[in-house]
């Protein structure tokens, strides 16, 4: 129940739809109910003839509704007649019938508003709460299971909110109704009925037991299998290339095998209630007309044939409400299910967040230092008591060995992660008392992966910004030399780039990525190996937009080729998370460390590629 309130209150503001949905209900319920109560009167009228039809004794209290109708049937029979007390009644019916649709429709109406709301507010919620996680935390989920929860499971969390709000009111209640009804029209036959309806319930439980475990199952399964198409369809160039094809295939197959059987076997007992709960009821209706045909053949049973068929007509509606009821079941362990999985993505919280009175930074005046920082990953250390300060208009380079911490290094100044130990400050300020947004936006970043979007080259260049100016976007492009092949495209600045910008080549997104960060004018620069992926030709052209970027701002570079840094004011060299040297390329290479047993084995690498 914990969770069901809790999935309840994204149907806020749920009394704008909750009352309205009540009133129309009830006179709905009320009016659908009256329509077979009709019929008593109805067969009254045309199986008694104007002769033998006396005027009854209006009844004392107005609540004993059978007997205050016929009280007025007979009124009408005697003033004017069979046939026009037949047009009366029918008119009567009619009536009650089109006012019990329209609430009816009413209520629908109001409950798929209240429906698509949740919708709304679980989905903004779960979305809103993915984009502020740390990003560790996608390093260890899987994409298609996230896609999954924000997609599907909240879907199916929408309908069980709102189904069962329908369950919890308006089939109680049409169920409560009806049997008012019935034990007005004789408490004798209803009593003996309402001995199976424990039955009844005990059987449908015991069949539905089990559906929460398989659903949640279920939703796993299904999102293990959005996680494989996502990866398929990333990495289609390398399964292809290393003929994986047929295993990729297998892996989905599996999954979707397993997927199939699970909703498979959900679905015999989702099936199996609705006929045992129908064939329960056909069992109710032969008791019900044996009993009650012996009250009506019986001349002191205080039931007529009229109210008898009266009575049949309403048991047979009473069964509606009892089999929805029965076969919500099903869907209410299938959204609990569900709505777990999707509370567990929303109680997920953001390890990093602004501290209250956070201060906004508007501008970089003298250096970011890092003082004693340690950062660990699980139980390995990956850097240890670094201290490093990075001057104002510096370019300061970060070599060193694949895992010497680089990266991560380079991740803790935006606060994409931060330090079990030291602190990082800029211009004397420590940037946990600094809002994250403001800190960021004094940075610019450029990754070897250039992440650019499905949409035109202007929307990519402009990325998060609004009301920019073609002439800026254009600006911007000339400094990462971008421009000249955007022109050369079929639309220009409008053309589409594609999925992952899948229309460019590595230097061509690369360019775009170092453009979108010269629009942003941060005045410290980020760069994380931005050319290591490129070839010959596209390096250069990168290289030279990248100086631009890095003319009169103060810049991190990542180097994967060494060739690209010598002329940083400060080379850092990391070895195992510890900094081991530091100074200029000239300084490093007098003395003879592991700086200059880099450089030697890229000059051996180069020099065997060229022989």
């Amino acid at each position: 129940m914990k969770t069901y309130f809790r999935l309840l209150s994204f149907a806020k503001p749920i009394t704008r739809y909750a009352i309205p949905y009540i009133i129309f209900t009830l006179f709905s319920i009320l009016f659908g109910a009256l329509n077979l109560a009709l019929l008593a009167p109805l067969l009254t009228t045309l199986f008694q003839s104007q002769e033998t039809q006396a005027v009854l004794v209006k009844p004392a209290n107005s609540f004993d509704l059978f007997r205050t109708m016929q009280y007025y049937s007979s009124v009408s029979m005697a003033k004017f007649g069979l046939q026009r007390t037949l047009e009366y009644v029918c008119l009567t019916i009619l009536c009650s019938v089109l006012l019990g649709n329209i609430f009816r429709y009413l209520s629908e109406r109001t409950m798929e508003n209240l429906r698509i709301q949740t919708l709304l507010n679980l989905r903004r919620t779960v979305f809103n709460n993915v984009m502020d996680l740390p990003l560790s935390y996608f390093n260890n989920e899987r994409k298609g299971d996230i896609m999954a929860k924000i997609s599907s499971d909240v879907q199916v969390v929408q309908y069980t909110v709102t189904g069962t709000l329908q369950v919890i009111f308006k089939e109680p209640v049409t169920l409560l109704t009806y049997l008012v009804m019935l034990f007005i029209i004789s408490y004798k036959l209803t009593l003996v009925s309402m001995l199976i309806i424990p039955l009844s319930a005990f059987v449908i439980s015991r069949i539905v037991k089990k559906l929460k475990k398989q659903a949640m199952e279920s939703h796993w399964s299904y999102g293990n299998m959005l996680s494989y198409l996502e990866e398929a369809l990333s990495g289609i160039k390398i399964i292809k290339a290393f003929n994986a094809t047929t295993f990729i295939k297998q892996r989905f197959n599996k999954e979707n095998e397993t997927y199939s059987n699970i909703i498979r076997n959900m679905a015999k007992r989702q099936q199996l209630a609705s006929p045992v709960s129908e064939f329960l009821g056909i069992a109710m209706v032969s008791g019900i007309v044996l009993y009650g045909g012996s009250l009506v053949v019986a001349k002191d049973g205080g039931l007529s044939a009229a109210a008898f068929i009266a009575y049949i007509a309403l048991f047979s509606q009473i069964m509606r409400p009892a089999k929805a009821i029965s076969d919500s079941f099903s869907n209410i362990h299938n959204g609990i299910a569900a709505g777990e999985r999707v509370l567990d993505l929303i109680d997920e919280k953001p390890g990093i967040v602004d501290r209250p009175g956070a201060a906004t930074k508007t501008s970089f005046e003298e250096e970011m230092q890092l003082e004693n920082v340690s950062f660990q990953y699980k139980e390995k250390w990956v850097l240890q008591r670094v201290n490093l300060s990075i001057v104002k208009g510096q370019t300061v380079a970060l070599v060193g060995p694949s895992g010497a911490g680089k990266s991560t290094l380079m991740d803790l100044l935006p606060r994409f992660i931060e330090p079990q130990e030291g602190r990082i400050t800029i211009d004397g300020q420590d940037i946990q008392t600094v809002t994250m947004e403001s800190l960021r936006s004094l940075m610019g970043i450029v990754t070897q992966d250039a992440i650019l979007f499905n949409d035109t080259i202007f929307n990519n260049i402009a990325f998060g910004k609004t009301g920019i100016s073609r002439e800026s976007v254009e600006a911007a492009a000339r400094i990462a030399n971008a421009h000249e092949f955007i022109m050369a495209t079929e639309k220009g600045y409008d053309t589409n780039i594609g999925d992952k910008g899948g229309k460019l080549s590595g230097g061509q997104r690369q360019r775009i990525c170092i453009a979108r960060a010269v629009l942003n004018n941060p005045p410290i620069m980020l760069l994380d190996e931005a050319t290591s992926a490129l070839d010959t030709e596209s390096e250069k052209m990168v290289q030279d937009a990248l100086n631009n970027l890095m003319k009169n701002r103060t810049s991190l570079v990542i180097a994967h080729r060494l060739s690209t840094v010598q002329s940083a004011d400060v080379i850092i060299v990391l070895d195992n998370g510890r900094i081991v040297e530091q100074g200029t390329h000239q300084s490093l290479l007098l003395s003879n460390g592991l700086y200059k047993k880099l450089i030697d084995m890229q000059t051996f690498q180069i020099a065997t590629v060229d022989a």
